[in-house]
């Protein structure tokens, strides 16, 4: 399974903020829209990441308060990013490896779309899911041995 299977199935609605943006300004569309990540772009380039993970920390270093803070002092300005045609076992590995909930898609210079760590975990269960269906059905249709090919009982 690829990356492109979990876009086709997910819709490809962009959520993005600039980086000069205020960061109350990002948390109130961020709340708005139910979302927990915004992607950073500026003249139509990725430049960053904002997640809940660095909101809060900002906000935590602030006293509580978002204040003046802009999006740009706070976004992770090195997301991890993979491309349509990235398998999933890989995006696992990737996510686990930095911890990261939210994966920008690439496709060269171009935003495809943000996948989740709960789209992935999704992906997988509906992929077992569906084997697991496929291979109850083989049990359930298996072949009965007919009783004329069945060697006769020694006696």
């Amino acid at each position: 399974m690829k990356v492109s299977d979990i876009l086709r199935v997910k819709g490809s609605t962009l959520f993005t903020t600039t980086p000069d943006k205020p960061l109350a300004t990002a948390l109130q569309q961020m709340a708005e829209l139910d979302i927990g990540s915004l992607v950073v772009m500026e003249h139509g380039d990725l430049v960053g990441m904002l997640t809940f993970r660095e909101v809060i920390s900002a906000v935590v270093r602030n006293g509580g308060q978002a204040g003046t803070t802009i999006v740009r002092t706070v976004m992770d300005d090195a997301p991890l990013t993979c491309t349509p045609e990235t398998e999933m076992d890989e995006v696992r590995r990737m996510m686990l490896q930095r911890h990261a909930r939210y994966m920008p898609v690439m496709e060269k210079r171009t935003l495809m779309g943000v996948i989740s760590f709960y789209d992935v975990a999704k992906a997988v269960v509906d992929a077992q899911d569906f084997e697991n269906r496929m291979l109850k059905a083989y049990i359930r249709d298996w072949p009965v041995q007919e009783e004329s090919s069945r060697p006769a009982p020694e006696a």
